[in-house]
């Protein structure tokens, strides 16, 4: 089976107009599901979600000793909470764990772990995100 998700047209402040490999994702936790767009990020180790999106399945921090630090290319960390959620990309349903990010300012990333090895993850330069299970 096969999804494809058409790249998003973006503004840059340093290339102007680019295209970004996104897919449509729902969020699943207890009854709530939420369709997000996420960015598929090969260089992700983990997939990432805001607070906002975070506070709106549910989630909850259990005790502060649940809070690890992560960098990406910056030397800026981000504090998260790892959380198991069910994830669904077309009619593929699946468990993540998910960095839940204590602050908005980051992407919904799709990161590798527990995602792409489901998936032959194609992307086809500036037009489109193949998935095939």
């Amino acid at each position: 089976m096969e999804i494809e998700f058409a790249f998003r047209r973006e503004g840059s402040d340093l290339f102007g107009s680019i295209s970004r490999p996104i897919a449509r994702v729902i969020v699943i936790h207890r009854r709530r599901r939420i369709p997000q767009l996420f960015y598929v990020d090969s260089g992700a180790d983990i997939t990432l979600i805001p607070k906002s999106v975070g506070d709106l399945l549910g989630l909850k921090l259990a005790s502060p000793q649940e809070i690890r630090e992560i960098k990406g290319i910056g030397e800026r960390g981000v504090p998260i909470v790892i959380r198991r959620l069910q994830f669904q990309v077309g009619s593929k349903a699946f468990p993540v764990r998910v960095g839940w990010c204590l602050l908005e300012e980051v992407p919904l990333l799709l990161g590798r772990l527990d995602c792409f090895r489901l998936f032959t993850i194609t992307f086809r330069h500036n037009l489109a995100t193949v998935f095939r299970w």
